[in-house]
């Protein structure tokens, strides 16, 4: 994505669907990218972790290891602030959508 702008509400946009989908229930990393490409989001590893690891340190989602098939695998759940947060962006959603 070449313009900064527009890369910067890209980002929190997916910041956004990695909560939503952190409330409905644990999740993986490849799970997510997966996710976020049939939403049309081209995203990487090397740009969703550093996301994911951004949440961890702002306390909106946990980490739990997993060992499953040989592997161990990380899976991200949302915290009370998490779902806070999530919350407060979906008012400003809401609204932002009725006003366009």
């Amino acid at each position: 994505m070449q313009d900064p702008i527009l890369r910067k509400l890209f980002l929190g946009f997916i910041q956004i669907h990695i909560l939503h989908h952190a409330q409905k229930e644990p999740f993986y990393g490849s799970w997510m990218i997966e996710e976020l490409q049939q939403h049309g989001y081209e995203i990487s590893a090397g740009t969703l972790y550093p996301i994911l690891h951004n949440l961890e340190k702002a306390e909106l989602v946990t980490v739990e290891e997993k060992l499953e098939k040989g592997k161990i695998r990380k899976y991200y759940s949302i915290t009370t602030k998490g779902i806070t947060i999530l919350n407060k962006a979906k008012e400003k959603i809401k609204e932002l959508t009725f006003e366009l």
